[in-house]
């Protein structure tokens, strides 16, 4: 049987980088510590974390009560608000806010205060995005699908300036700003969909096609694994979505000639690597 791992699988740039900035302050011991919510979307690394007692905290609220320690930003980001909070309470913070994402921020309000209406193509309820808005002067737009993209009615008279999440369909960004465009809008169109995202997308769809059986794994929260699965399934009927090893072991995948394996960004390699070695042992 033949297996093909992913090139692109596992943790890209961004998420590395955040990760290893967590660890370091463990390392540091700069205790308490605290990530504005999960460092990443892999509920594995959180429980690591969690165990060298890196505290998540959720809202706001939680940060208004603390009285001293260490922040950091998670890789998806967070409103220019939330950086303001930290540094009025006297925190210390370490932002490992993904450097493709910190440049959306840098973009969205730039041409807010330009005057330009943002439209941000993206999932409205993902952390990515609703740091995004957060870094907006007005009010911002958030389209998710073609529905969306249709009903959109602002001023004609302010020109749009249109971004995407990071990790968003590629194919689904173009198809969107397409509608978006035919409605008659002065349009910048920014594609800020990250090259890491683009090429794992990409090598998904080229190996699903040649797969009998597709393992996507990542986490449940995770949206660019969400987008593997979404591309790989198109692609190939047998697609089936992991977080570990453990998961896989409970799938009942009939005998095959050729299984295909990717990853989302935020997969450590460890488990990448125990979910290929079982797939050729016991497949």
């Amino acid at each position: 049987m033949e297996v093909i791992v992913a090139k692109t699988a596992g943790f890209c740039f961004g998420v590395r980088r955040a990760v290893e900035q967590v660890y370091e302050q463990v390392q540091k011991g700069n205790g308490p510590i605290y990530t504005y919510g999960p460092i990443i979307h892999n509920e594995e690394v959180v429980k690591d974390l969690e165990s060298k007692n890196v505290r998540v905290i959720g809202s706001r609220e939680e940060l208004e009560q603390l009285t001293g320690g260490t922040v950091v930003i998670r890789s998806h980001g967070v409103g220019k608000d939330i950086y303001e909070l930290i540094r009025r309470r006297g925190l210390n913070l370490v932002d490992a806010t993904c450097p493709f994402v910190k440049k959306i921020h840098r973009i969205v309000e730039r041409e807010s205060e330009a005057g330009k209406q943002i439209v941000v193509i993206g999932n409205a309820s993902h952390p990515e995005v609703q740091g995004i808005c957060g870094w907006c002067r007005d009010n911002v737009v958030i389209v998710e699908n073609e529905c969306q993209a249709s009903d959109l009615a602002v001023n004609c008279d302010v020109k749009l300036c249109i971004v995407s999440q990071t990790t968003f369909n590629n194919n689904k960004f173009k198809n969107l700003v397409e509608i978006i465009c035919k409605k008659g809008y002065d349009s910048d169109v920014i594609n800020t969909i990250c090259n890491a995202t683009n090429e794992r997308q990409r090598e998904a769809a080229q190996i699903a096609r040649q797969a009998d059986a597709m393992i996507v794994i990542g986490g449940q929260h995770s949206s660019n694994t969400q987008k593997l699965f979404e591309i790989c399934n198109k692609e190939c009927e047998n697609t089936y979505y992991i977080q570990t090893l453990v998961d896989l072991k409970q799938r009942e995948i009939p005998p095959v000639d050729c299984v295909g394996i990717t990853a989302g960004a935020s997969t450590p390699n460890h488990i990448i690597k125990e979910v290929h070695e079982y797939v050729r042992a016991e497949f």
